[in-house]
């Protein structure tokens, strides 16, 4: 397998499910997981997430943007980790800004239609909602078998 064709089928991972484990910094150095729900954008090589403003890993992330992302296969034999610096969008303060519009696409891309679109913005803005794009630097891992 050619390094691009490898680099391929470890990114081909973000795109065939939506949950993994963010990896962030807390301030001693050492790791702090969280298990969130992804979308992967390809054309961009980016990953969004939405997160709430007040949590550990938008304050780590404020911090020190160095993130890395975990993926894995239901059987657990194929993998992707890929490592990367993350922007964070500002926090939803209208149901009608451009962090909500972005969480709005987000949601769909995940999950498909809301039954109440006006609850779901003015509940951004409550919660305090924001985008972490995280741009794929690199990535590695064991990629899926050919054929499987």
């Amino acid at each position: 397998m050619t390094q691009d064709a490898e680099r391929n089928a470890l990114l081909a991972l973000l795109s065939e499910g939506s949950g993994g484990v963010l990896v962030t910094l807390k301030r001693d150095g050492r790791p702090q997981l969280s298990n969130v729900t992804h979308a992967y954008y390809p054309d961009e090589s980016v990953i969004r997430v939405s997160l709430t403003d007040d949590r550990a890993k938008t304050r780590n992330l404020r911090r020190d943007p160095r993130a890395s992302y975990h993926v894995t296969t239901p059987d657990r034999w194929a993998y992707t980790v890929v490592e990367g610096t993350a922007g964070l969008s500002p926090v939803a303060g209208d149901p009608y800004d451009e962090t909500v519009e972005e969480l709005v696409r987000l949601y769909r891309d995940v999950s498909g239609e809301h039954p109440d679109w006006e609850d779901y913005r003015a509940a951004m803005v409550r919660d305090r909602r924001l985008v972490l794009r995280l741009r794929v630097e690199r990535a590695y891992g064991i990629p899926r078998a050919a054929g499987a």
